[in-house]
């Protein structure tokens, strides 16, 4: 069996009648529940903010090159029309 330590979490009454309706609707322990659903908070925020990170270092880089956002408002504005801008350059 694998370790797990104790948190305290403090819900309002709302949430907790919801996760008391849950856990009694799928037949699992509140703690399981909220368990999984910090779990998958967690990874999903860490995706996250490991892709932001990433995306700042490129940003930060010499090698970064930009476009200025009017350009890029001008082509998405003829998106869909018969005489659409080519896409801005570098």
């Amino acid at each position: 069996m694998s370790q797990s330590e104790v948190v305290t979490v403090r819900l309002t009454p709302e949430i907790k009648a919801k996760l008391d309706a849950l856990a009694i609707s799928t037949r699992r322990s509140k703690s399981w529940l909220a368990a999984e659903a910090i779990a998958l908070y967690v990874e999903q925020s860490s995706w996250q903010i490991q892709m932001i990170e990433e995306a700042v270092k490129i940003a930060d880089s010499p090698q970064a090159q930009w476009i200025e956002g009017s350009d890029v408002s001008a082509w998405l504005d003829t998106w869909g029309m018969e005489i659409e801008l080519p896409s801005p350059c570098v």
